[in-house]
Protein backbone atom coordinates (compact mmCIF):
# COMPACT_ATOMS: atom_id res chain seq x y z
CA UNK A 1 0.00 0.00 0.00
CA UNK A 2 2.73 2.45 0.91
CA UNK A 3 4.45 1.80 -2.42
CA UNK A 4 1.26 2.55 -4.34
CA UNK A 5 0.66 5.73 -2.35
CA UNK A 6 4.26 6.77 -2.80
CA UNK A 7 4.01 6.31 -6.57
CA UNK A 8 1.05 8.69 -6.57
CA UNK A 9 3.24 11.38 -4.93
CA UNK A 10 1.78 10.79 -1.51
CA UNK A 11 -1.91 11.45 -2.25
CA UNK A 12 -4.35 9.09 -3.90
CA UNK A 13 -7.72 7.40 -3.65
CA UNK A 14 -8.33 4.06 -2.00
CA UNK A 15 -9.77 2.70 -5.26
CA UNK A 16 -6.57 3.62 -7.14
CA UNK A 17 -4.41 1.98 -4.47
CA UNK A 18 -6.52 -1.19 -4.61
CA UNK A 19 -6.20 -1.27 -8.39
CA UNK A 20 -2.40 -0.90 -8.30
CA UNK A 21 -1.94 -3.46 -5.51
CA UNK A 22 -4.20 -5.91 -7.36
CA UNK A 23 -2.09 -5.46 -10.50
CA UNK A 24 1.06 -6.26 -8.51
CA UNK A 25 -0.49 -9.21 -6.70
CA UNK A 26 -1.94 -10.78 -9.83
CA UNK A 27 1.02 -9.90 -12.05
CA UNK A 28 -1.11 -8.06 -14.61
CA UNK A 29 -1.33 -4.56 -16.04
CA UNK A 30 -3.95 -2.42 -14.30
CA UNK A 31 -6.29 -2.46 -17.31
CA UNK A 32 -6.43 -6.30 -17.19
CA UNK A 33 -7.53 -6.52 -13.53
CA UNK A 34 -11.03 -7.92 -13.19
CA UNK A 35 -13.61 -6.33 -10.93
CA UNK A 36 -13.49 -9.43 -8.70
CA UNK A 37 -9.71 -9.13 -8.26
CA UNK A 38 -9.98 -5.39 -7.60
CA UNK A 39 -12.80 -5.88 -5.09
CA UNK A 40 -10.91 -8.65 -3.26
CA UNK A 41 -7.88 -6.39 -2.77
CA UNK A 42 -10.01 -3.32 -1.97
CA UNK A 43 -11.85 -5.24 0.76
CA UNK A 44 -8.61 -6.57 2.23
CA UNK A 45 -7.05 -3.12 2.30
CA UNK A 46 -10.13 -1.52 3.79
CA UNK A 47 -10.74 -4.18 6.46
CA UNK A 48 -7.18 -5.04 7.49
CA UNK A 49 -4.41 -2.74 6.32
CA UNK A 50 -5.78 0.78 6.21
CA UNK A 51 -6.60 1.14 9.90
CA UNK A 52 -3.28 -0.40 10.98
CA UNK A 53 -1.27 1.98 8.81
CA UNK A 54 -3.38 4.90 10.00
CA UNK A 55 -2.95 3.87 13.66
CA UNK A 56 0.81 3.65 13.08
CA UNK A 57 0.74 7.24 11.82
CA UNK A 58 1.88 6.33 8.31
CA UNK A 59 -1.32 7.30 6.47
CA UNK A 60 -4.15 9.77 6.87
CA UNK A 61 -7.50 8.67 5.47
CA UNK A 62 -10.49 10.91 4.78
CA UNK A 63 -13.47 10.34 2.47
CA UNK A 64 -11.76 7.61 0.44
CA UNK A 65 -8.63 9.73 -0.01
CA UNK A 66 -5.28 8.55 1.33
CA UNK A 67 -2.29 10.72 2.13
CA UNK A 68 1.15 9.55 3.23
CA UNK A 69 2.26 11.31 6.40
CA UNK A 70 5.67 12.87 7.01
CA UNK A 71 6.46 9.86 9.20
CA UNK A 72 5.94 7.53 6.22
CA UNK A 73 7.96 9.75 3.88
CA UNK A 74 10.90 9.51 6.27
CA UNK A 75 10.47 5.77 6.62
CA UNK A 76 13.42 3.72 5.47
CA UNK A 77 11.93 0.37 4.61
CA UNK A 78 14.31 -2.55 4.74
CA UNK A 79 13.08 -5.88 3.54
CA UNK A 80 15.24 -8.88 3.04
CA UNK A 81 13.59 -10.92 0.35
CA UNK A 82 15.16 -14.37 0.25
CA UNK A 83 14.42 -16.18 -3.02
CA UNK A 84 13.95 -19.94 -3.00
CA UNK A 85 17.14 -21.98 -2.60
CA UNK A 86 18.97 -18.97 -1.09
CA UNK A 87 19.89 -18.23 2.50
CA UNK A 88 19.40 -15.01 4.50
CA UNK A 89 22.41 -12.71 4.71
CA UNK A 90 22.64 -13.14 8.50
CA UNK A 91 23.03 -16.90 8.09
CA UNK A 92 25.57 -16.38 5.31
CA UNK A 93 27.71 -14.07 7.47
CA UNK A 94 27.50 -16.48 10.41
CA UNK A 95 28.74 -19.31 8.20
CA UNK A 96 31.44 -17.10 6.71
CA UNK A 97 32.66 -16.16 10.20
CA UNK A 98 32.80 -19.83 11.22
CA UNK A 99 34.77 -20.77 8.10
CA UNK A 100 37.11 -17.80 8.61
CA UNK A 101 37.76 -18.62 12.27
CA UNK A 102 38.34 -22.29 11.43
CA UNK A 103 40.73 -21.39 8.59
CA UNK A 104 42.75 -18.94 10.68
CA UNK A 105 42.87 -21.50 13.49
CA UNK A 106 44.19 -24.22 11.17
CA UNK A 107 46.79 -21.81 9.78
CA UNK A 108 47.80 -20.75 13.30
CA UNK A 109 48.51 -24.30 14.49
CA UNK A 110 50.52 -25.00 11.34
CA UNK A 111 48.29 -27.56 9.64
CA UNK A 112 48.60 -25.79 6.29
CA UNK A 113 51.66 -25.85 3.99
CA UNK A 114 54.49 -23.49 4.98
CA UNK A 115 53.73 -21.22 2.02
CA UNK A 116 50.32 -20.40 3.53
CA UNK A 117 50.71 -18.20 6.60
CA UNK A 118 48.08 -16.93 9.01
CA UNK A 119 48.38 -13.52 7.32
CA UNK A 120 47.56 -15.00 3.90
CA UNK A 121 44.52 -16.83 5.28
CA UNK A 122 43.35 -13.69 7.13
CA UNK A 123 43.81 -11.54 4.00
CA UNK A 124 41.88 -14.05 1.89
CA UNK A 125 39.08 -14.11 4.46
CA UNK A 126 38.99 -10.29 4.60
CA UNK A 127 38.74 -10.19 0.79
CA UNK A 128 35.82 -12.63 0.74
CA UNK A 129 34.14 -10.62 3.49
CA UNK A 130 34.63 -7.34 1.57
CA UNK A 131 33.17 -8.78 -1.65
CA UNK A 132 30.24 -10.25 0.29
CA UNK A 133 29.56 -6.92 1.99
CA UNK A 134 29.66 -5.10 -1.36
CA UNK A 135 27.15 -7.50 -2.90
CA UNK A 136 24.95 -7.25 0.20
CA UNK A 137 25.10 -3.44 0.03
CA UNK A 138 24.04 -3.41 -3.63
CA UNK A 139 21.14 -5.78 -2.94
CA UNK A 140 20.05 -3.73 0.09
CA UNK A 141 19.86 -0.54 -1.98
CA UNK A 142 17.40 -2.31 -4.27
CA UNK A 143 15.08 -2.79 -1.28
CA UNK A 144 14.54 0.91 -0.57
CA UNK A 145 11.21 2.72 -0.55
CA UNK A 146 11.07 4.95 -3.62
CA UNK A 147 8.43 6.10 -6.07
CA UNK A 148 10.10 4.36 -9.01
CA UNK A 149 10.03 0.89 -7.49
CA UNK A 150 7.46 -1.80 -7.34
CA UNK A 151 7.47 -3.57 -4.00
CA UNK A 152 10.53 -5.83 -3.74
CA UNK A 153 8.42 -8.84 -2.80
CA UNK A 154 6.57 -8.48 -6.11
CA UNK A 155 9.62 -8.06 -8.33
CA UNK A 156 11.56 -11.10 -7.03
Amino acid sequence: MLYACNQANGRTKLSDVAEQVAAWEYGKPIDEITSTERKRVYTSIQQHHLSKLEDAGLLEVANGNIRITDKAENLDVYLEIVPEKNIPWATYYLGLAAIGAFSVGIAHVGWLPDAVSVSVVAALFASVLAVSAAIHSIESRQMTFSAADVPPEVSR
